[in-house]
């Protein structure tokens, strides 16, 4: 018989009923394909399901049981992927063999990937299923996952309000049950930022721990593939899969990659107890103004529980991060500069005929990219432009070299540091749309790590005004199992918490034939 609520599983426990034999993966597969096509609408978080592929996939997985079982049941423990059979999201601009990428963007409308990514290889092999493709902001360029070509996508919390971005997508599927692990890409927060507006765990690893082929590019020293899971163990066990060196991509690093998953203890009080002596730095550069009083509270009051469970926590000085914002928003609309002079409508995706080669040009450009695209394309050829390189990116580049010496000299009197993941709760549809801005400050907290190529954890750490907050810890380079450590330590000294019983708010609601889709919300609301 199945365990009852199949989706409301961790993935780790899910892996453990499908090697006892108590559910299949194809149970697993159609139980998580059904809330798709049910809850989809009202989230919009799906830019496609893939069903065929994914019970494919799931009826393979239960053969591999199936023959680990006749083998002998040690062989069902230990020679089996532990991801068979296990659902999973990506993000869509993954590119999946003989699937569709658009990165959320109309200028890869009809575009179907040849080839896989690495981290879809790496997926395969492992035995995982993956049933769809997420929406995002358009090639990653956002904080709260409204300038998608496909709509916005709504938060499960409040469907008034955002998920956070680019990955916001991914991060909304997991928050809701419609998956249990997805992947992300954070370029300047956006694992982090929708991960802490959601109430689910992502991290960004290290610049070159998982490899970027067959990603679609936005800044291509700045961008990284990351694991979403509604607890830390679940993110550790994606992680070990997806992580590890790919020759395709010289960026990545050739590092063994740790198992994860197993220096994370199952017994809470184990785990707590990995805090003692744990030395933890808090930047006061992280509260920033504007942050929410609720934030700055919730934060505080996990500092406090992490020094009563026996961390120690010093202040430390991070001198560069008030510059983080500027040197990001030159260094990153300059490489998107770049790697999106590839879309001219003649080798792939959308093409608008108007008459001429430059006409063709500029007619698909202007048709198929959106505003927020065209305004970091513009920002960043003005920063690469003769007479203002100098001025503008070879300043930042300078600048970005000393936000990376901050976090060295920290890390020399540190284990990690600890701050808040994002400066609010999530936000109300439109609420930022108007004010460039106020959107980018979203990513105050989270952008400096992406610039010193750091890994970051995002972990929920309570709730304001009934809506999730994110605490985060950013360590060494390479460090993603010391992450690991704090977050689960983290998530055991707060297990009798009474906001970790609370589930997202409008869950009712998507099941609501009724409810309207986030765009059609909007439009209600104007």
């Amino acid at each position: 018989m199945s365990p009852p609520g199949l989706t409301r599983l961790h993935a780790y426990e899910m892996a453990a009923h499908l090697r006892a034999g108590d559910v299949s993966a194809r149970e697993l597969a159609e139980a998580h394909l059904d809330r798709i096509e049910r809850e989809g609408g009202a989230l919009n978080a799906w830019f496609s399901a893939d069903p065929e592929g994914a019970l494919a996939a799931a009826d393979h997985a239960d053969e591999r049981f199936d023959s680990a079982r006749r083998a002998g049941a040690e062989g069902v423990g230990g020679i089996l992927p532990a991801l068979l059979g296990i659902p999973i999201a990506i993000k869509d601009l993954v590119l999946q063999k003989g699937r569709p990428a658009t990165a959320g963007s109309r200028i890869l409308e009809g575009f179907v990937s040849p080839y896989d990514a690495h981290i879809v290889e790496r997926l395969t092999e492992s035995g995982a299923v993956i049933v769809g493709r997420t929406n995002m902001d358009e090639f990653a360029m956002g904080s709260s996952t409204e300038f998608c070509a496909w709509g916005p996508v709504a938060n499960p919390w409040d469907l008034g309000r955002v998920p956070g971005g680019s990955s916001g997508g991914s991060a909304a599927a997991v928050a809701a049950y419609q998956v249990p692990l997805a992947i992300g890409t954070d370029t300047g927060g956006s694992i982090r930022q929708p991960a802490a507006l959601t109430g689910t765990v992502g991290l960004k690893p290290t610049y070159g721990r998982v490899s970027r082929y067959g990603i679609v590019a936005f800044a291509s020293s700045l961008d990284q593939i990351g694991p979403f899971g509604r607890d830390v163990r679940d993110a550790a066990l994606l992680l070990g899969v997806i992580a590890g060196r790919d020759e395709r991509d010289s960026t990545s690093g050739p590092l063994a990659v740790p198992d994860y998953l197993g220096q994370l203890s199952a017994d809470d009080g184990e785990a707590a107890a990995s805090l003692r002596g744990v030395r933890l730095g808090l930047p006061r550069q992280y509260f920033v103004a504007g942050m929410e009083a609720g934030v700055e509270a919730r934060v505080r009051e996990a500092v406090s529980a992490l020094v009563d469970a026996g961390a120690e926590v010093v202040d430390v000085d991070l001198p560069h991060t008030d510059y983080g914002l500027a040197t990001y928003y030159i260094v990153a609309p300059a490489e998107a500069s770049a790697n999106l002079a590839r879309y001219d409508g003649v080798r792939f995706g959308r093409h608008d005929d108007a008459g001429s080669v430059l006409g063709d040009y500029l007619a698909t450009r202007g048709a198929g990219f959106g505003a927020e695209v065209k305004r970091r394309i513009m920002l960043g050829t003005y920063a690469l432009s003769a007479g203002y390189y100098d001025a503008y990116y070879l300043k930042a580049q300078k600048v970005r070299t000393l936000i990376k010496a901050d976090f060295d000299r920290a890390f020399q009197q540190v284990d990690a540091l600890v701050a808040p993941t994002s400066p609010t709760v999530a936000f109300p549809f439109g609420a930022r749309l108007t004010d460039p801005v106020a959107m980018y400050l979203s990513d105050a907290c989270t952008l400096p790590v992406n610039m010193a190529g750091l890994p970051g954890l995002s972990v929920p750490c309570g709730l304001s005004d009934g809506l999730p907050v994110g605490l985060q810890f950013i360590g060494a380079a390479w460090d993603e199992a010391r992450l690991f450590r704090l977050g689960r330590a983290y998530e055991a000294i707060t297990a009798s918490a009474d906001w970790r019983a609370v589930e997202p708010t409008d869950l009712a609601l998507l099941a609501d034939p009724s409810t309207p889709t986030p765009a059609e919300r909007i439009r209600r609301a104007a």
